[in-house]
């Protein structure tokens, strides 16, 4: 039977058990996402849920309130790392949030396919609802987009399918869930490492400066040799739902 569970402190080992499976190593290197990341368990543990079936995991959902003072038309080109940051110094100036950012949706491999997403889509639009947050922003990372790297997000975001939907299939859900694409965050995260790092995380071998593709990046990583330094910038979505 299943269960959900919001602002649990067992939300946090969960979501690193599967976080762990789920994302690439150089994927977990994210230094602001990594800085704040306990906040949304101290902070902001009302905001991080799970779904479970007996004691098994099938999901995770994080995600972190903010105050915006634009339309959420306009929201910023960067998109995590900004979220992370600002919704901080938020809480300290204590500020009542307007806008809920969703930061990730994770869903056990062995249950994907069978429409838990738009589950874990409607938890997030609840708690934000109950919270008098009309408004959900998230810097969506599309699921096929690491297969087509050199593709600007701004044109990949207009492939459709032979449906006239969207062609990615988590953009999909999200648009068939009443999401709306409202623009790109061209820089939700940035990642640097030194050379050695970014061979230790990708398996590559690097020995000239220029740009890489890296399995699971939606972009390139740009490598600077002289410098010591791989820097990867990942675009990703902003998609927005309203009350």
């Amino acid at each position: 039977m299943e269960k959900i569970i919001i602002g649990d402190n067992k939300i946090q080992k969960m979501q690193t058990d599967l976080g762990s499976i789920i994302w690439s190593e150089f994927m977990q290197n994210d230094k602001i996402a990594n800085k704040y990341w306990d906040s949304l368990y101290t902070n902001f543990s009302d905001y991080q849920f799970a779904v479970l079936d007996d004691a098994k995991l099938l999901g995770i959902g994080n995600s972190i309130p903010l105050y915006w003072n634009q339309s959420v038309e306009k929201l910023p080109t960067e998109g995590l790392d900004w979220a992370m940051e600002k919704a901080n110094a938020d809480f300290k100036k204590k500020l009542v949030p307007n806008t809920l950012v969703g930061i990730q949706i994770l869903i056990n491999p062995e249950y994907q396919g069978h429409g838990l997403s738009y589950k874990m889509i409607e938890i997030m639009k609840k708690i934000a609802f109950s919270k008098n947050i009309d408004n959900i922003a998230l810097p969506v990372r599309p699921t096929l987009k690491s297969k087509y790297p050199l593709i600007s997000m701004n044109d990949y975001i207009h492939w459709k399918n032979k449906d006239g939907l969207p062609f990615d299939s988590w953009i999909r859900v999200h648009i068939k869930a009443g999401g709306k694409i409202v623009g790109i965050c061209s820089k939700s995260m940035q990642i640097s490492g030194t050379i050695a790092e970014w061979e230790s995380w990708t398996n590559l071998k690097i020995q000239t400066s220029g740009e890489y593709i890296v399995d699971k990046a939606l972009a390139p990583v740009r490598m600077d040799i002289e410098k010591d330094i791989g820097k990867y910038i990942e675009p990703n979505v902003w998609i927005v739902y309203s009350k």
